[in-house]
Formats: structure tokens, C-alpha cells, sequence
């Protein structure tokens, strides 16, 4: 029987941890499904809106050959994502593990025998960390 994985990103500043997490979920399941996170979710949630346009992010995750679907990240209610995709595994960075939310979200899934994986933090290269960098640069050539 074919295992469907999804994971979810705003995948903003694509770089080798965001690669890593693709690549080793796509090992986990025979199909993958990446929901990219909409600007508008992004902002509501971090304040601010991702330096890569939405589009061109779908297109970036699109193009990479592990991945075999993109969806458009609107929520973050995961069941209601289940609802539509019917996945068996999600897949999750290691730094959610044994959050309330996430302990919450493992009991919700249980009863659609939905296994979650935690994949360790990629901590040498970060988003945040090059998006600071950015600002930087931006504020320092205003």
C-alpha cells in the first residue's frame, strides 16, 4: 500500500536544511506532499512577509525532484490538511517534539493512524539566521 507523506514550510530562503528535510521525508513515504505557506499565513504568524514571493517559492519546491506535489499552506489546522490530502505520515523539525501543541496534535492523528516523524533541526544553516543577515545589509544600503 502507498505511504503519503506531507510536511509543511514557508520554505523562505531555500538552503540545505530545507533540502535535507525534503529529501529525508521522501525516503519515509512513496508520494510527498509539501504545503508551502501562503504570505498572507506567514505574516500573520511571524509579522512579516517572506522575501520570496509566494509563487516562486511553490515553483523552488516544485522543481526538486523528491517532491511529488505542492499544496498551498492556507492554515495551520492539520487536520483540516488531512481532510483534503489523507496522508499517512506528516513530517515535523525535532524542535516542535514534545511541545502541548504538538503532544495535542499526535493524539488527533492517532485516531486516523497518522504517524508523525521528527527530522533533527538543521541548526548550522537557518532562515532566520540569513533573513537577519538581510536586514542588515537592506538597512545598512538605505
Amino acid at each position: 500500500m502507498k505511504k503519503i507523506g506531507y510536511t509543511t514550510g514557508v520554505f523562505d530562503l531555500f538552503h540545505i536544511g530545507h533540502l535535507n528535510i525534503l529529501k529525508r521525508a521522501r525516503l519515509e513515504c512513496d508520494y510527498l506532499i509539501v504545503g508551502i505557506t501562503t504570505d498572507e499565513l506567514a505574516m500573520s504568524i511571524k509579522g512579516e512577509k517572506p522575501f520570496i514571493p509566494f509563487e516562486e517559492r511553490m515553483e523552488i519546491v516544485e522543481s526538486i525532484k523528491f517532491v511529488d506535489e505542492v499544496v498551498p499552506q492556507t492554515s495551520y489546522n492539520k487536520i483540516e490538511a488531512w481532510n483534503k490530502l489523507k496522508f499517512d505520515r506528516m513530517f515535523v523539525g525535532d524542535d516542535w517534539k514534545g511541545t502541548k501543541e504538538w503532544i495535542q496534535i499526535e493524539k488527533d492523528f492517532g485516531k486516523y493512524n497518522v504517524e508523525i516523524i521528527y527530522f533533527s533541526y538543521t541548526t548550522h544553516t537557518s532562515s532566520t539566521i540569513l533573513r537577519d543577515v538581510l536586514k542588515k545589509v537592506r538597512k545598512n544600503n538605505e
